[in-house]
C-alpha cells in the first residue's frame, strides 16, 4: 500500500477511535440539541458565516465516515436555519459526504467493504444493469439500503463520480427537506398541545406518507414508460392468461380460477411439464427401482458368495416408463375444465402486453403468466450431435442397457444419474469441468454421496475441459483437456447430458415486448414476479434461478394473487425457506443456509450436529450413517438453516421445514413429542442436544445444591 493511502488510513482509524472515545454521539440526539438549540441559536445570530461553515464540515465529516447523527443534524438545520437554507446546507453537505464516502470505499477499504456487504453489492449491481441511473434515483428517494451503507457499497460498482453526484442530489433533495421541515417544527414545540397543531400533524403524516408515496409514484413512472408505445384495450376478455401447462402453471390457473377469476391456459405439448413426464416423477422412479436392485443383489451376494447378475435393464425402464405414464394422467384437461379453467392445447405467443395471439385469434387479458418450464441445455461441443446425446428429454425411451455410460455434470441430477445406472449394471464415468461434485451443497453433504459413489464403482473423472467428440474405428470417445495430462480420451457407448436447464421461451414473442433473458433464458422479475411490465409475471424456471416442481408451484399463489390484486396489494414472494434434496444413497435434504453460505454473508452462526448412529430410529432400520447440522443464530434457539444426509433425509428434512416457515426455534422443538424409534425423531433429539449444551451453568449449581439439601441428613 502506498504511503499516501497508509496516512489516509490512519487519519480515518484515528477519526473514528476519537468519536467512541471522546462518546461525541452523546450530543448527536433529539434531547441534546433540544437543550442546547437555545445557545446554538445565539451562535448563528453572532457568527452566522462560522455557524453555517462549522455545520457543513461536520454534517460532511459525519456523512464521509458513515457516522450516525446525521437524521438529527438535519433535523438541527431546520431548528437553526429554517426550512430553505436548512435544506440547501444538508443537500450540499450531504452530497460531499456521500462523495467522500464512496471515494473512501472504492480506493481504501474495497476489500473489506466487498467481504462486509457483498450481498447487497450485488443486488445493487443488478439494479443498475436492469435500470440505470433511474436505480440509483429510486435507492435515494426509497431507502431500501442505509445511507451509511448505500455511499460505500456505490463505491464499489462502476457508477462515475458524476453520476453518483446529481443521483445522489435529485433523490435525497425530497427527503432532506422534509426532515428539515420536521425540525423546524419540532423546536417550536413548548407544550404537549403543540403536537396537534396543524403544520406539526402535517409534518408528521408526510414524513410516515414520503416512503409509500416515492414508492408508488416510482412504480407508477415505471409503468408509463414500460408501455409507451403500446394501446392498451378498453375492456378485456379474460382476467389472466397463462401460458404454459406445467407445475407453476397448473398451479397458478387452479388459484385463480378458485377466485372466480375468467382464466385461459394455453400449453403446446401436454399437461403436467417437465417434472411429470421427463423431470423427478420418472428419475425418482428410477432412483427407487435401481436402489431396491441393489438391494436385492446385495443380499443375494451376503448369502451366495457368487457375483449375481444385473437387473433386467428393459424390465426396470419399463416400469418407469409405467410410473410416469400413470403420474401423466393425474392433469387433465376435464379435471382444469371443471375447476373453471379454459384448457386450450395451442401455441400462444404474445402480441402485446395484454394480448397473446393463439390458432389466428387474439385473445386479450388483464394480466398474463408466462410459466413454460425448461428444457436440458446443450454445450457446444464439435461432433457431440452426431453421437446422438441423452438428455433427461429422450433418456427414458432407452430400452438396452449401455456398457460404458459418459455423463456430463457434476451437479445433482448428475450424480443421482450416475448412482442408478451404476447399481443397474452399467460402467458409467461422471466427468465434469468442475473440480468437485455438489459445489452448491453442504461440503460434509457432498463428500458423503462423493464417497458413496466411489463405493458404487463410478469413474470420477473431474477438473476436465471437454473439447470434442471423435469416433475412430467405431468407438466413441470424448477428448478433453487435462490440466496436467494434455489431452485425455474417455470412452464410451451412450453419453448423458446433465448440465442444467435453461428456461423454454423461444417462440413466445418476449423480443418484441423488449424483455430480456439472462444467459439461462430466465426473465428479469421483481419481489413480486413482475417483469418489467407490472402485468406480465413469470413463474418457475422461467423467473429463475429456482426451477423446481416444488418451488414453481409455491410461487403460482404470489403470481396469481398479483396479477389479480395487484392494483390494490402485491405480495412479495418468499424465498427464505425453500427445501431441495439429492436423491441419491445417501440422500442429501437441506434448507436454509449451508455453512459456506453463511460464511459468504458474513452472518455468524453455531453449529450442532447430530450423527444418525446415535438415532434409535436410524440404527433399527440398519441406516445408522449419516448426519443431521443445524445452524443457529449465536446464542440463540433461531434456525438459520439444516442439512441431512442419511437414507429418507428428504423425508427427516419436513419437521424442520415447518419450523423454519413458522419461525419455531429448536426450544419449540425440543419440546414436540414425536413418535419413538423412528427417523422423524431427529428434530427433537438434536434440538435437545442444542438445549444440553446450552444449560446455565449458575443455574445447574443452584439445582444441585438445592437437590442436596432435599436429601436431609446427607450432605454429600
Amino acid at each position: 500500500m502506498k504511503v499516501s493511502r497508509l496516512i489516509i488510513l490512519a487519519m480515518l482509524i484515528a477519526a473514528v477511535a476519537c468519536f467512541f472515545i471522546f462518546d461525541l454521539g452523546e450530543y448527536l440526539t433529539l434531547e441534546s440539541i433540544k437543550s442546547h438549540s437555545g445557545a446554538l441559536h445565539g451562535q448563528v445570530q453572532a457568527h452566522p458565516w462560522w455557524a453555517r461553515g462549522t455545520f457543513f464540515a461536520v454534517y460532511v465529516a459525519l456523512t464521509a465516515l458513515s457516522f450516525p447523527g446525521t437524521v438529527v443534524l438535519t433535523l438541527l438545520a431546520g431548528a437553526l436555519f429554517g426550512l430553505l437554507e436548512g435544506t440547501l446546507l444538508v443537500s450540499f453537505a450531504s452530497n460531499v459526504g456521500a462523495v467522500m464516502a464512496m471515494l473512501i470505499s472504492r480506493f481504501m477499504l474495497r476489500d473489506w467493504i466487498q467481504k462486509r456487504f457483498g450481498s447487497q453489492i450485488t443486488g445493487i449491481n443488478k439494479g443498475l444493469a436492469r435500470e440505470g441511473t433511474f436505480y440509483l434515483v429510486s435507492l435515494r428517494l426509497i431507502p431500501l439500503v442505509p445511507f451509511v451503507l448505500l455511499n460505500p457499497a456505490l463505491g464499489l460498482t462502476r457508477v462515475s463520480i458524476w453520476t453518483f453526484w446529481w443521483t445522489t442530489q435529485l433523490g435525497m433533495l425530497p427527503g432532506n427537506a422534509i426532515y428539515v421541515n420536521a425540525g423546524q417544527q419540532l423546536v417550536r414545540l413548548q407544550s404537549l398541545s403543540g403536537i396537534l397543531s396543524p403544520s406539526m400533524i402535517g409534518t408528521l403524516v408526510l414524513l410516515a406518507v414520503f416512503p409509500l408515496l416515492a414508492t408508488r409514484l416510482l412504480t407508477l413512472y415505471k409503468a408509463r414508460q414500460a408501455y409507451r408505445g403500446w394501446h392498451k384495450p378498453k375492456c378485456f376478455e379474460r382476467n389472466l392468461v397463462v401460458i404454459g401447462g406445467g407445475t407453476g402453471g397448473l398451479a397458478t390457473a387452479r388459484i385463480a380460477a378458485s377466485m372466480k377469476a375468467r382464466v385461459s391456459l394455453f400449453e403446446r405439448q401436454r399437461l403436467g411439464g417437465v417434472a411429470v413426464h421427463e423431470g423427478s416423477v420418472p428419475a425418482r422412479a428410477l432412483s427407487r427401482s435401481a436402489n431396491l436392485t441393489h438391494a436385492l443383489r446385495q443380499g443375494q451376494r451376503q448369502e451366495s458368495g457368487q457375483r449375481v447378475e444385473a437387473a433386467d435393464f428393459a424390465e426396470v425402464m419399463g416400469r418407469v416408463r409405467r410410473l410416469a405414464d400413470k403420474a401423466m394422467g393425474c392433469p387433465s384437461v376435464e379435471h382444469y375444465t371443471r375447476l373453471g379453467v379454459e384448457v386450450v392445447m395451442a401455441e400462444a405467443r404474445l402480441s402485446s402486453p395484454w394480448a397473446v395471439d393463439v390458432e389466428g385469434r387474439t385473445l386479450t387479458s388483464r394480466a398474463i403468466v408466462i410459466a413454460t418450464g425448461s428444457r436440458p441445455w446443450t454445450p457446444p461441443i464439435p461432433g457431440l450431435d452426431a453421437v446422438e446425446p441423452l438428455t433427461c428429454d429422450t433418456l427414458w425411451s432407452l430400452h438396452e442397457r449401455p456398457e460404458r455410460l459418459l455423463i456430463l455434470g457434476n451437479g445433482a441430477g448428475a450424480c443421482e444419474f450416475a448412482q442408478a445406472f451404476q447399481r443397474l449394471g452399467c460402467q458409467v464415468t461422471l466427468a465434469s469441468e468442475r473440480e468437485a461434485l455438489l459445489e452448491q451443497e453442504d461440503t460434509e453433504a457432498a463428500q458423503a454421496v462423493t464417497a458413496a459413489l466411489n463405493a458404487d464403482g463410478v469413474e470420477l473423472r473431474l477438473g476436465l475441459s471437454p473439447l470434442r467428440v471423435e469416433v475412430v474405428e467405431g468407438e466413441r470417445r470424448l477428448i478433453c483437456g487435462a490440466r496436467d495430462e494434455g489431452e485425455l480420451a474417455l470412452p464410451f457407448d451412450r453419453v448423458l447430458l446433465a448440465l442444467g436447464q435453461s428456461a423454454d421461451v423461444e417462440g413466445l414473442g418476449l423480443d418484441a415486448l423488449g424483455l430480456r433473458c439472462g444467459d439461462d433464458g430466465s426473465l428479469e422479475v421483481d419481489e413480486y414476479l413482475a417483469t418489467r411490465y407490472p402485468n406480465i409475471y413469470a413463474v418457475g424456471s422461467v423467473a429463475g434461478p429456482y426451477g423446481a416442481p416444488h418451488v414453481a408451484e409455491h410461487q403460482a399463489w404470489y403470481a396469481a394473487v398479483n396479477a389479480l390484486f395487484g392494483g390494490l396489494r402485491r405480495f412479495a414472494v418468499s424465498e427464505r425457506v425453500i427445501p431441495h434434496a439429492v436423491f441419491t444413497a445417501p440422500e442429501i435434504a437441506s434448507v436454509g443456509l449451508t455453512e459456506a453460505e453463511a460464511r459468504t454473508l458474513g452472518i455468524e452462526f453455531d453449529v450442532i450436529r447430530l450423527n444418525l448412529g446415535s438415532l434409535a430410529g436410524a440404527v433399527a432400520e440398519g441406516t445408522g450413517e449419516g448426519f443431521v447440522k443445524v445452524l443457529t443464530e449465536p446464542g440463540e434457539d433461531r434456525i438459520l438453516g439444516v442439512t441431512i444426509v442419511g437414507e429418507q433425509a428428504s423425508e427427516t428434512l419436513a419437521g424442520f421445514v415447518v419450523a423454519m416457515k413458522h419461525k419455531l426455534g429448536l426450544n419449540k422443538l425440543a419440546d414436540t413429542v414425536q413418535l419413538g424409534a423412528t427417523l422423524g425423531e431427529a428434530s427433537r433429539v438434536v434440538a435437545e442436544a442444542w438445549r444440553q449444551q446450552r444449560r446455565p451453568a449458575r443455574t445447574l449449581g443452584w439445582a444441585e445444591r438445592f437437590n442436596r439439601w432435599r436429601l436431609g441428613g446427607s450432605r454429600r
